[in-house]
């Protein structure tokens, strides 16, 4: 049976790797069925989406693949709105600077939601110190690393040698030999693949 994770991705189309592997594997819900739900997926798909529509659609998107509510959102756009420079491009980059995203995008976690709940249960150290806030910054220089008492966990058994499989983004040095990940620079939003104007529009009015 297709849970409401699955049913919300095949609802957007788009994979969102909300739950890890399963996600993009053999038995994902884009691959087993890839009309939207309901009976008549494929009627509704040709329909012209409106303007409006479409900033509601990224915006649930946004909120779906970071793990965020609409507190968070506005929260982020505001600093986003006071920062120097790009109104979109800066919004994006505090999304990807969340240390719940960081977890999960250098490979430590297999999606958010798990990264989520490996910075609250304490595994997770910034700088040699927990972090337990999923919504914490990360800065350039900043060092991820596994809290010892928790690298003989299940979780973490077999982590280095996922890690050497990992395809982390630019801005983020992956250590597998001692379970560390160094920001070395601002993800950008030439790396990402959401309309972040969309959302912007959506949250200017």
């Amino acid at each position: 049976m297709m849970g409401p994770k699955g049913k919300l991705e095949r609802k957007l189309g788009e994979v969102l790797n909300l739950k890890a592997e399963r996600s993009t594997g053999p038995k994902a819900p884009l691959n087993r069925r890839p009309n939207r739900p309901g009976q008549h997926g494929n009627k509704r798909s040709r329909r012209q989406m409106s303007d409006y529509g479409k900033q509601l659609r990224e915006t649930l998107k946004f909120k779906l693949t970071y793990g965020l509510n609409d507190r968070n959102l506005r929260r982020l756009f505001a600093m986003a709105k006071k920062s120097k420079g790009d109104v979109a491009a800066k919004l994006l980059e505090f999304f990807e600077r969340r240390l719940q995203n960081v977890v999960y995008r250098s490979g430590i976690a297999p999606s958010r939601l798990s990264a989520r709940n490996y910075i609250v249960q304490g595994h997770i150290k910034v700088n040699n110190r927990k972090v337990v806030s999923p919504g914490y910054m990360v800065k350039v220089g900043d060092v991820l690393s596994i809290r010892k008492e928790s690298q003989n966990k299940a979780a973490f058994k077999e982590l280095k040698d996922v890690l050497t499989r990992v395809e982390a983004p630019s801005w983020l040095v992956v250590d597998p030999a001692n379970l560390t990940v160094k920001v070395i620079a601002l993800p950008t939003q030439e790396e990402q693949k959401f309309e972040i104007n969309l959302l912007v529009e959506s949250f200017s009015k």
